[in-house]
């Protein structure tokens, strides 16, 4: 921590984990300049997660897994200072970030920042499709602030102004097909067991129309066809994702459950999403 960041306002890093040996290292280090604290919320890994965030300098403590929102309201829960930035493990904190981040906290005029997130699907940065600017609320006051308790999708809730940085939080969407797969299928299920806890209604038929309508509004609309191959892959993906949703809501209606024994947690997942959409982002 640099003498100017001790003039201004302490800031706790959280970031919520289930097994990212391979990615979490580098979360941290990139909050590392900027942090006074780091807080890992473990929901029981069974690689060096753990180890390696201790080893960071980060304070680690294990709660079993209740959904994104209320797993990173708790982690915002176990940090010392009033300000917060809670990250995913699959993102980075850019140098810009950082710096804009340690300027803002010596002299917050906002109870919480939005920064823009430059999305990478399969390596590839999506422009467009409403990938970016992406804009999430991360960086906040937590005695104005606090995440809803939604399954997935979760958003932070802000009483007062929010103040928007410009400098991107780089976050490692999708690492390939097969791992864009993976969790489309916890995604949809997260979905579903959302929308039958709410006694929202589904049929096939509202899964064809949602998943079209959710591809058109990707692909054309937010004119993710600029992004080329990667832009029709995502959008189809996306589809692909709110069929499914939909569906397995329809059949956790049809036998009577809500799905809680489907859904794993996982980490490093998207925070916000479009209007018309449930991305796997």
């Amino acid at each position: 921590m640099s003498e100017r960041q001790r003039e201004g306002e302490a800031l706790s890093v959280a970031v919520i984990t289930l097994n990212e040996a391979d990615r979490l290292p580098a979360c941290l280090a990139s909050a590392a300049d900027v942090a006074d604290e780091m807080v890992v919320v473990d929901a029981g890994s069974t690689d060096q997660t753990r180890e390696l965030a201790r080893r960071a300098g980060a304070k680690v403590v294990v709660r079993s897994w209740e959904g994104f929102g209320q797993q990173k309201q708790f982690a915002v829960s176990q940090c010392r200072h009033h300000w917060v930035l809670v990250l995913d493990a699959d993102e980075r904190l850019s140098a810009e970030a950082a710096g804009e981040i340690a300027s803002v906290l010596r002299q917050p005029r906002c109870a919480a920042y939005s920064l823009p997130r430059k999305n990478l699907f399969c390596g590839h940065w999506l422009r467009h499709g409403g990938w970016w600017p992406d804009r999430v609320v991360r960086l906040f006051d937590r005695r104005w602030a606090r995440f809803s308790d939604r399954l997935v999708h979760e958003s932070v809730i802000v009483d007062g102004p929010v103040g928007e940085l410009a400098a991107p939080i780089v976050h490692l969407a999708n690492r390939d097909l097969h791992h864009t797969l993976e969790k489309i299928n916890r995604y949809s299920t997260a979905g579903a067991r959302q929308m039958a806890d709410h006694d929202q209604r589904a049929s096939l038929m509202a899964a064809v129309a949602h998943g079209a309508w959710a591809f058109v509004h990707d692909y054309v609309l937010r004119r993710g066809m600029l992004d080329g191959g990667p832009g029709f892959v995502q959008a189809v993906c996306n589809a692909v994702n709110v069929f499914f949703k939909y569906a397995k809501c329809w059949e956790m209606r049809g036998r009577g459950t809500d799905g809680r024994s489907d859904v794993t947690g996982h980490m490093g997942a998207p925070s916000s999403a479009a209007a018309a959409s449930s991305r796997t982002r």
